[in-house]
């Protein structure tokens, strides 16, 4: 497994990544390293290994084993030239690791105004109390975003496509700007991975996944993690040392358990969630379907030009109608869970309310939203099942 797959194919990739013979030792999954205590053979041997990089060396578990090595090696392998990857126990705490890593109190931090809720907290809630002001801008800003930044700007957050409503940023454009005054850009990276959108290979900084949704796939282990450039690893790696982020070796396992066929089931989510799409928007309860591989969706030129493909987390509006309807549809699904998070094996449907947490671009539609999660069942048990209950919404109008 020495041989490099840079240039193959995503399958490829995701079987050999991460799998060094000093951490497989000739097993197949690389086996899990369960350590608080390190022990070393003399004093002077404790001493030695006392070093403030201890990244890819065993010193103490909290700063891991060949288990989590192996799994952030792996991810930073899928992100072309990418330094290096630190994992934390969810994909908040990656978040709020990497914009801890690149902000100080005085400074100001650009936020899409379209990011998941929790990421729009901690910037209003936990940054706030520390001196660091947040400033939300219209996610279909791109190159404009330039005449956001001012002297205090340090870093500029993004989510493509956005959380809930799916607007598609121009991340190059973005870049460039940001690049341009020195100020630093993260990207919440979730939704795609690095496989339909390579995140540092854009000119991303800090490029951020809750591995809890594709890399795991299983629904059953909170997982993050950051991949750095090569000019961001040591603040990230130092931040985090110091925040004490870890996460445990047994999700980093399963972790890696799920990556390896991530790129099988990403094709079978976005394959199906876009037949889904399709079909919703030919009924007639549906006032509009957003997905980014659809051409009226917000951004979806840039979907086009950057994205390698489609996933399977979109949105849609019912053509009229309250909560009453909406909650009508979502109970009477058969095959579709509710509940939170994505990224699973299993399909999910929940309401969502966009214009509750907006505030640059006001929410407004033509009814009441729903999220879908579709999952690996066979798409034409999901578009019945989506039928059936679209049905009852119409009987019960």
């Amino acid at each position: 497994m020495s041989e490099s797959n840079e240039d193959k194919g995503d399958g490829t990739r995701v079987v050999g990544a991460g799998r060094r013979p000093e951490w497989t030792q000739g097993i197949v999954n690389p086996p899990v390293w369960r350590a608080s205590t390190i022990l070393y053979d003399s004093v002077a041997d404790l001493r030695a290994n006392a070093r403030p990089d201890t990244h890819h060396k065993l010193f103490y578990g909290r700063r891991g084993t060949p288990t989590q090595w192996s799994l952030a090696d792996a991810l930073t392998q899928l992100e072309p030239g990418a330094e290096a990857t630190f994992l934390y126990p969810s994909g908040v705490a990656a978040v709020s690791a990497a914009l801890l890593s690149v902000l100080s109190p005085g400074d100001e931090l650009l936020l899409a105004d379209s990011v998941y809720d929790p990421t729009r907290s901690f910037a209003t809630g936990f940054l706030k109390r520390f001196g660091v002001a947040t400033r939300f801008y219209d996610p279909m800003i791109g190159g404009g975003i330039a005449d956001l930044i001012g002297e205090r700007t340090r870093a500029i957050f993004m989510e493509t496509p956005g959380s809930l409503t799916f607007e598609v940023q121009d991340v190059p454009a973005i870049v460039a700007a940001a690049k341009a005054r020195g100020v630093t850009t993260l990207l919440d990276n979730t939704w795609a991975t690095p496989l339909l959108f390579p995140a540092i290979e854009k000119g991303i900084d800090l490029s951020i996944l809750a591995c809890t949704k594709y890399v795991v796939g299983h629904s059953d282990v909170m997982l993050g993690s950051v991949t750095a450039a090569q000019s961001h690893w040591a603040r990230l790696r130092d931040t985090s040392y110091a925040l004490g982020q870890t996460a445990s070796p047994d999700d980093a396992w399963l972790g890696s358990r799920g990556l390896r066929t991530m790129a099988l089931r990403l094709r079978q989510h976005g394959e199906a969630a876009l037949e889904i799409a399709r079909w919703l928007q030919t009924r007639p309860e549906i006032a509009r379907v957003i997905h980014p591989a659809l051409p009226d969706c917000p951004g979806h030129a840039l979907f086009l030009r950057d994205f390698k493909g489609p996933a399977g987390l979109f949105s849609f509006v019912l053509a009229g109608g309250g909560e009453t309807e909406r909650a009508t549809l979502i109970d009477n699904l058969q095959l579709f869970g509710i509940g939170y998070s994505w990224g699973g094996f299993e399909s999910l449907a929940i309401p969502i309310d966009p214009d509750r947490i907006r505030t640059v671009m006001p929410w407004r539609a033509e009814g009441p939203a729903i999220r879908l999660q579709i999952g690996l069942e066979d798409p034409a048990d999901l578009i019945a099942d989506l039928a059936q209950a679209l049905d009852r919404v119409r009987g019960a109008s």
